[in-house]
């Protein structure tokens, strides 16, 4: 477990290169609408000078007031109001209403203006995420590192909203800090020096523990994701079946509790130190202030100044001690929220290494050869282990080719392998003659219908889960049903209250739940929704009973016809209409031939189809 305070904290190096990401955060709100960040803009400008102008009409107003009381028209005001005498006071107090009225006016503008902006902006930045996150390789998601990076990433397109408005209510202030600084440099110019040095150790101070935050933050991120695992686990619908059964509510609050307990506590004491650290930092700004009002109101008192000067320079500094405080307390913050968008932007810079290259070719239409794999070698990320070694064999086109062996065989790693999830480390794959590499990604995986038996229980309705198979064809009706016909999913869509337009799964209203195996035959459904000169399928029907594999397969069978299919199947009895059955053992073929020469050589084959037979008798 980490500490419960991070052992080191960023240098001021290191946070102040963090504002490095500035810049591209405000062009990607620019980009995301140039009229509402005009908007905001302008209207943030327009509010920068109403402070001023709204204290010194104050200061106005009560110079007026005392010249009133001091012609004596205290005793005789409906004269003094008959003559006139009254109509500039009247003018300023009218005067500092309408400043109030559009202040207020342009408070509301400016956060209506800014609600919009950074929902938009943060839309675009999650439509940026998943997209950055299609182009990666599936080897990156099945590693730890960057499923931290991805899970902090994924945070900051909703954590940072704020800094969007952080930023420009700093520009506002800053034109409103020299609007005031003007003012009082016109009187007493050391009053800023003395200001500014009074400001500086809260400045600091805050910096530090923004720092330390940031710090806290970043090294219990795979700690973060453990808890949104155990509250997804303790309280979903997908696990609920079995956290009843086995009593698993007790097991998953405890080590939920204590390992938020554990982040709490850290939180806790870091929230203590900042808190008493910025009492005793700030009392600094504050005893400047006073020490600056004193020396006003000794210079009101000695005749240089009068009430209305006593009253602006007052609010001038009050009003400015607060803006510079929060001009420096908010850079700091910015600073801090500027090293969290270098999680987001550290994401969007990670490159694949599986992609298409300039020139790539085009799939063959159709297939003349098939593939090769030539001595293809392959672990997986972090392991020492091969999952493949040395692996040697040919597919030919329009074969139908099947793939057994016991679990960790690399069964799936092979058809992974062939889908180019994966490239080789070792050895390589052809098709057609020319190495898989060498044809265009994008068109390689259009021309490849497959399930894997992890498919995705995707909550949309029957039709939309059979057309995410062909995302293009979504809309084709027609092409669903016959999917869906060719699949065996027709009879389960027919039993649902509203065909096609069902949504299926619990996680939303009015959902209907499906069997595993009305799930595997939706999902199978989904395989044939593509016109694909490759067809697999994976371990698909591990839910199904012998008869409905033994129907699907025969399905695929028949639809297989001048395709090229591969089938993975842990049932050898649905396997043997395959024109080839190949036997995987540590990751090489043990074996090849057809059932009856498979049976006829006695080996592995034989062994696990006569084990398996056994079963049923």
């Amino acid at each position: 477990m980490p500490p419960p305070l991070p052992a080191h904290q960023l240098n001021f190096r290191q946070r102040l290169g963090a504002m490095r990401n500035i810049p591209p955060f405000l062009r990607g709100i620019w980009e995301t609408s140039r009229p509402l960040t005009l908007a905001t803009i302008g209207l943030r400008l327009v509010r920068a000078f109403l402070p001023i102008a709204t204290l010194y009409v104050g200061k106005l107003i009560i110079d007026e007031a005392v010249r009133l009381v001091g012609a004596g028209v205290a005793g005789e005001l409906a004269e003094a109001w008959q003559r006139g005498q009254l109509d500039h006071l009247l003018a300023l107090l009218g005067l500092e209403f309408g400043l109030a009225i559009g202040s207020d006016l342009l408070g509301r503008m400016t956060s209506y203006v800014d609600t919009l902006l950074s929902e938009r902006f943060t839309n675009a930045t999650s439509i940026r995420l998943m997209e950055h996150a299609a182009e990666l390789d599936l080897e990156d998601f099945e590693d730890a590192d960057l499923q931290d990076k991805l899970d902090r990433a994924r945070r900051q397109t909703m954590g940072r909203m704020s800094l969007m408005g952080q930023l420009f209510g700093q520009a506002q202030d800053a034109i409103t800090v020299l609007s005031f600084a003007a003012g009082l440099l016109a009187y007493a110019p050391w009053l800023m020096v003395l200001l500014a040095v009074a400001l500086v150790p809260a400045f600091i101070g805050e910096s530090h523990f923004n720092a330390l935050n940031y710090s806290l933050n970043f090294q219990w991120t795979p700690e973060r994701r453990q808890l949104e695992y155990l509250r997804q686990m303790g309280a979903s619908v997908e696990t609920a079946k079995e956290v009843k059964i086995f009593n698993l509510n007790r097991f998953f609050i405890e080590r939920f509790r204590t390992l938020s307990d554990k982040f709490y506590q850290a939180n806790r004491r870091l929230a203590a130190r900042r808190a008493a650290w910025g009492t005793v930092l700030a009392a600094l700004g504050t005893l400047g202030y006073y020490v600056a009002y004193a020396y006003i109101a000794w210079r009101t008192v000695r005749g240089d100044f009068s009430i209305g000067d006593l009253t602006f320079l007052a609010g001038s500094f009050r009003r400015l001690r607060q803006l510079l405080e929060s001009l420096l307390t908010g850079f700091s913050q910015v600073a801090g929220q500027a090293l969290y968008l270098d999680d987001l932007y550290s994401f969007f810079e990670i490159e694949p290494e599986i992609r298409s290259k300039p020139d790539a070719l085009p799939i063959p239409q159709p297939l003349r050869r098939g593939f090769v794999f030539e001595g293809v070698g392959f672990r997986y990320e972090g392991s020492e282990r091969w999952a493949l070694r040395d692996l040697s064999f040919e597919l030919h086109a329009g074969e139908v080719l099947a793939l057994v062996g016991e679990n960790g065989a690399g069964k799936t790693t092979l058809v992974k392998l062939l889908a180019r999830l994966y490239d080789p480390d070792e050895g390589r794959i052809l098709l057609d003659g020319r190495d898989l590499r060498d044809y265009d990604l994008d068109d390689l995986r259009a021309n490849i219908g497959v399930i894997f038996q992890d498919f995705v229980r995707y909550h949309l309705t029957a039709a939309e889960n059979i057309g995410v198979g062909q995302i293009d064809a979504m809309d084709d009706r027609m092409r669903i049903e016959r999917a869906a016909r060719k699949g065996m999913a027709d009879e389960v869509v027919a039993g649902l209250p509203k065909g096609y337009a069902q949504v299926i799964g619990r996680r939303f209203k009015d959902g209907v739940d499906l069997s595993g195996g009305q799930w595997q035959k939706i999902a199978i459904a989904r395989a044939y929704m593509r016109d694909a000169q490759v067809m697999i399928l994976d371990e698909p029907t591990a839910a199904l009973d012998a008869r409905s594999e033994y129907e699907v397969f025969e399905r695929f069978k028949e639809l297989s016809d001048n395709r090229t299919a591969v089938l993975i199947s842990h049932r050898f009895s649905s396997v043997r209409m395959a024109d080839r059955i190949l036997v995987l053992a540590d990751g090489k073929v043990e074996a090849s031939g057809t059932h009856a020469e498979l049976m006829a050589q006695g080996g592995r084959y034989a062994e696990l189809f006569e084990l398996q037979a056994a079963g049923y008798r």
